[in-house]
């Protein structure tokens, strides 16, 4: 938890740098008013097989940003994906052991779907960082897919990372970015899940991502 502490203040701080130093009367607008961005999540491509396996995650994820001013860019996320265990084991908690274990599986999945805002600041040439907050709704299912239960969670990630624009216009981007998470409120899991749950994290250091993406 400190270390995401001190993530989210170095944020804070380098934001702050960045706007103090913007000179006086310098050029806002921008050649594009809009973007979308897809993600790639590198870790997840190394040990998904396919989209029905009991380790698919079954991602989707779509960012819709406008461009304000060369510096700052909101936007929404949607976004649904399912877990089969805790988010909250990270790769140094032994996440390839415990894959081939399933010791940490959950007596199902949860299926956790939402839309939620997202702040882009610009802060050097193309480095960047970003918050962004996704209110989700879980549904709780069994093996056999029965519903066992509902349940609200509050997601939030900090990324930092490099905007690389490329192609006529510089229409398109990637931004290779690494993220941390933490997560809320998702208290009333059934049973088999909350007792896998509460042995673990509520918060995630330090995913490497590439967001793919076009401006228009």
């Amino acid at each position: 938890m400190k270390s995401l502490i001190t993530f989210f203040l170095f944020f804070c701080t380098l934001s702050a740098f960045a706007q103090m130093n913007l000179p006086e009367g310098k050029e806002t607008e921008v050649a594009h008013k809009y973007r979308v961005s897809l993600p790639y999540f590198v870790p997840e491509g190394l040990i998904v097989d396919s989209w029905d396996d009991r380790t698919s995650t079954q991602h989707l994820e779509l960012h819709i940003k406008r461009n304000l001013d060369n510096k700052n860019i909101i936007g929404l996320k949607f976004a649904s994906w399912r877990l089969f265990q805790p988010m909250g084991i990270t790769w140094w908690d032994g996440l390839l052991d415990k894959l081939e274990s399933e010791s940490e599986f959950y007596p199902g999945y949860v299926r956790e779907i939402g839309i939620g805002v997202t702040y882009q600041r610009m802060l050097w040439k193309g480095l960047f960082a970003t918050v962004e907050v996704l209110p989700q709704f879980q549904t709780y299912k069994d093996l056999d897919g029965n519903k066992t239960g509902n349940d609200i969670k509050l997601y939030t990630s900090y990324h930092l990372g490099y905007h690389i624009a490329f192609g006529k216009k510089r229409r398109f981007f990637i931004e290779p970015q690494i993220n941390c998470m933490y997560w809320m409120f998702d208290n009333n899991a059934p049973d088999g899940f909350k007792q896998l749950d509460d042995k673990w994290r509520n918060y995630f250091l330090f995913e490497p991502q590439i967001y793919l993406g076009l401006n228009f």
